[in-house]
């Protein structure tokens, strides 16, 4: 069922996370506030989804793009590895940190710390998707890692980060691998996506155990208002 990762957003949000869903049966979209990903079928039609989108908002595809309406710009395009989670997790490293679920109370904290890293990916409200996990030190929450995309048997594990002032701990490899645990242990197989240009963090991702099963882009597009010479 690994084909599903070939349209990551487009599985999730026609299995696993159909609540969160917008849009018809070839074009969807998450909530806004929840996510800024787009996603169609092989036969959708991006036009199906325009009305869901609002003039000016920016958003992604990820994987093959299909044909763009005249009012959808292409800004950039972040390729990316997609990793599966080794299937023995011998190789990860056992908690040697008190890691926390996170709640919404936490949310705040959350969105300050991933924004503060790594913006544009994450809003308020995508906590929603999946649990989180972090590490405090001194009350303060200084690392963090959760669930994003999940569809039919695997789960996307994103907001991976630690605060600058607290990295050289190891705090990331305990989350990833305690969340990992965790999803296995629920017969879901953990995957991710890491930009190529982040050598250090794939090096991470390969010495934990992650296989890499494909390359695949993360395209941000923009709305912009339709001018009297694009409608006729």
């Amino acid at each position: 069922m690994d084909n599903l990762l070939d349209n990551p957003s487009w599985s999730a949000l026609t299995t696993v996370q159909t609540q969160f869903a917008q849009g018809g049966p070839g074009a969807k979209r998450y909530l806004p506030g929840i996510l800024p990903f787009a996603a169609f079928s092989p036969e959708g039609r991006a036009n199906d989804l325009d009305p869901f989108i609002a003039p000016g908002e920016t958003f992604y595809i990820i994987g093959s793009l299909p044909s763009l309406p005249a009012n959808w710009t292409v800004e950039g395009g972040l390729p990316c590895a997609q990793l599966l989670a080794p299937e023995n997790l011998h190789c990860m490293p056992q908690p040697t940190e008190d890691i926390i679920l996170l709640k919404d109370s936490d949310k705040a904290e959350m969105y300050k710390l991933i924004n503060h890293i790594q913006p544009g990916y994450y809003f308020p409200d995508t906590p929603q998707l999946g649990d989180y996990c972090g590490i405090r030190r001194d009350g303060r929450l200084v690392a963090m890692v959760g669930e994003r995309m999940r569809l039919t048997g695997f789960s996307e594990l994103s907001a991976i980060c630690t605060h600058p002032d607290h990295t050289g701990h190891g705090y990331a490899q305990q989350l990833i691998a305690w969340l990992c645990r965790r999803q296995h242990a629920a017969g879901i197989t953990p995957f991710l996506h890491v930009s190529l240009a982040n050598e250090r963090a794939l090096r991470l991702y390969i010495h934990l155990g992650f296989r890499h099963r494909r390359e695949i882009v993360f395209t941000l597009l923009r709305k912009t208002a339709i001018t009297p010479h694009q409608k006729n």
